[in-house]
């Protein structure tokens, strides 16, 4: 049987759906997430009032963290298949510009 893979796009549009806006709070952030691999692209998500909205493409303003990674190891890390910090320590996952803010990620939106 095999699992029913998300696309980037998918995922990316439901963020806004899944965010926690108790955990999300004050938080005031674009975080971009550049993907390589067989679903190649760059998406957003932008966060703010314990609220957010997605898109694709570049990002509506410039970002706090910016992540790249294989589409497919993303789409892992995104529905909690893949650890997101053991990618990071294998370099499947690279971070770029608020560290603390990419560990925060992991809390502000439940799982699909």
């Amino acid at each position: 049987m095999s699992e029913v893979q998300l696309s980037p796009d998918e995922i990316v549009e439901a963020l806004p759906k899944y965010i926690i806006p108790e955990k999300a709070g004050s938080t005031k952030a674009t975080i971009v997430f550049e993907l390589s691999g067989a679903n190649a692209g760059k998406w957003w998500v932008k966060i703010h009032d314990g609220a957010a909205e997605s898109g694709k493409g570049e990002a509506p303003e410039t970002p706090n963290l910016t992540l790249q990674a294989d589409s497919g190891d993303w789409v892992k890390i995104m529905t909690g298949t893949m650890d997101g910090t053991s990618a990071f320590m294998q370099g499947k996952l690279k971070i770029k510009g608020d560290m603390g803010l990419a560990i925060k990620m992991q809390t502000l939106f439940k799982r699909p």
